[in-house]
């Protein structure tokens, strides 16, 4: 399912943290933010599983603990992780929810924001379909700028956008070099 890039058609969360456009695909890699603790952040990565390689089930089945390490060399190495984020934005703009927007997803990791530690525990983790030596896509610009818009309506106190790179620097280079902060409403 395509997201609605119409502005008159602010794609909002339900009360119970889903997207009302978004392909529901529940992960287990979740549990419940701190009290007091509303989203203020959102984290935008990028993946690819088989690194480089788009379209498959495979960040669908990490996120899901069905990652079959038989399926790709790689996959071995990262079939025991237990990682999730909100939202998985395809090439092709397709927009997928695997947690709960009032639950606390693990895709940041040791992280840090503006002096507060533990971004899991603050912010939204968006995937981009992607690598970050490659262009993403038309589609996907505009599902990600649809989805803040819908996210912002839904939650006021979502103030700032960051890089998984700009909260754990070292660490994580995602969404990397070519991915055009300039075409991000910000």
């Amino acid at each position: 399912m395509m997201v609605d890039s119409n502005p008159n058609h602010l794609n909002s969360v339900d009360v119970d943290g889903w997207h009302r456009v978004a392909r529901r695909v529940d992960s287990p890699n979740q549990d419940a933010r701190p009290e007091g603790a509303p989203p203020s952040l959102l984290v935008i990565h990028a993946i690819s599983l088989p690194p480089g390689e788009f379209g498959g089930p495979g960040v669908e089945a990490l996120f899901t603990n069905r990652l079959d390490p038989a399926d790709h060399p790689y996959f071995a190495q990262i079939a025991d992780l237990r990682v999730s984020a909100h939202f998985f934005i395809r090439r092709d703009g397709e927009l997928v929810q695997f947690v709960p927007c009032t639950q606390r997803a693990w895709h940041a990791g040791a992280s840090s924001w503006q002096g507060r530690e533990r971004c899991n525990d603050f912010s939204l983790g968006i995937e981009m379909e992607g690598a970050d030596d490659q262009p993403f896509s038309d589609a996907q610009y505009a599902a990600l700028n649809a989805l803040i818009a819908g996210l912002r309506a839904s939650y006021p106190s979502l103030v700032d956008i960051a890089g998984h790179s700009d909260i754990a620097p070292g660490r994580k280079t995602d969404p990397g070099l070519c991915f055009d902060w300039d075409r991000v409403v910000r």
